[in-house]
């Protein structure tokens, strides 16, 4: 079997996506160039699949990377499967294709592999990624989202972009989109994930937000196994951010939050297998038929989160994982509660 299918979920459109890929939004204070030396050692060290966002800021950076890995001959363009996602304050088809256009320039690249909807609640237009009135309060508009997803079909058919999905999104939005008449092509993938390391930053200072919590993650403590199961059904493949529980923020993470990967059941079942506690954790979304994304800026890090080929855990292993699940959410933010797409009241 050619290994790059092996290592890879079929999509609805036909194409390939890696299942393991490496995560590059990062906290406050991270220098951008960070994310170019994150990028080159994870394609040095196999990663194909790179995810990252006009919101996140470092697409020049990341485009950087994957460029000049092409250019030594490491690997080939079409080796690369790359992410991005169109943000809030682009819902408006009139300025989908700018959105996506803006992320190819600050790339430098042709066209994306997927482009997603970064989350289904729409903001203001405006070069503000995070539009406040003179109150601070973040202004959110209503955008029918089957009218922005008509504008990403359009970016599929022009070749800008090799696949469309969807991120955050509950049954009942992506069942929209299913229902949607005259739809098109069905989103690939729903990647779990509310928001990035920005906004988040934005709403520690916003206590109006902090309302309850939201359903933004996918490890062990919150395995999100009726959202994986509707979406098998509807043949969309479930991307999973959070993998290995979150980053350990203190400023909005509760400091006695479970460490997941101090779990005892989880470092046994590592034990076991001479492996690391984060290695099973990734390994189990793996053999879940979860593409799962490893965000690490740190090489020696980058380098374990690949190694989840080369062992497999038993059908045991498995259950004891699942068992494990406590629906916890470590981001206990929620984010325009009162917007009539808001997707995380939901059971899923």
């Amino acid at each position: 079997m050619n290994p790059k299918r092996s290592r890879s979920v079929k999509l609805n459109d036909g194409h390939f996506m890696p299942v393991l890929g490496l995560g590059t939004a990062a906290s406050e204070g991270v220098p951008k160039s960070k994310a170019t030396e994150a990028t080159k050692v994870a394609i040095d060290v196999g990663f194909r699949h790179i995810d990252s966002a006009y919101v996140y800021e470092n697409e020049e950076e990341v485009g950087k990377a994957i460029r000049e890995k092409i250019a030594d001959g490491t690997v080939k363009r079409e080796d690369i499967f790359y992410t991005t996602k169109l943000w809030s304050t682009f819902f408006r088809p009139e300025l989908v294709r700018q959105a996506l256009e803006r992320s190819l320039k600050k790339l430098q690249l042709d066209y994306v592999d997927l482009f997603l909807i970064h989350l289904p609640i729409a903001m203001k237009p405006g070069e503000e990624r995070l539009p406040k009135d003179a109150s601070g309060k973040v202004i959110l508009e209503t955008v029918d989202l089957r009218d922005t997803w008509e504008a990403l079909e359009k970016c599929k058919d022009a070749g800008l972009t090799k696949s469309i999905g969807v991120s955050n999104f509950n049954r009942k939005l992506l069942e929209m989109i299913l229902n949607k008449p005259g739809l098109k092509y069905k989103p690939v993938c729903n990647q779990v994930r509310l928001c990035p390391w920005k906004l988040l930053y934005f709403l520690l200072f916003t206590p109006s937000f902090l309302i309850s919590a939201a359903k933004v993650e996918c490890h062990p403590y919150l395995n999100q196994s009726k959202l994986l199961e509707f979406c098998k059904s509807k043949d969309i493949v479930l991307v999973a951010y959070s993998a290995l529980g979150t980053q350990r923020d203190p400023s909005w993470v509760d400091k006695d939050s479970p460490v997941l990967l101090e779990d005892p059941t989880l470092n046994a079942i590592a034990k076991k297998h001479n492996r690391s506690a984060a290695q099973v954790a990734l390994r189990y979304q793996v053999q879940r038929e979860v593409v799962v994304l490893a965000k690490s800026f740190i090489e020696k890090r980058i380098k374990e989160n690949f190694q989840v080929f080369d062992f497999e855990l038993t059908p045991e292993d498995m259950k004891v994982i699942d068992g494990l699940n406590k629906n916890y959410r470590y981001i206990k933010f929620a984010f325009a509660a009162d917007h009539p797409y808001y997707p995380f009241s939901e059971e899923y």
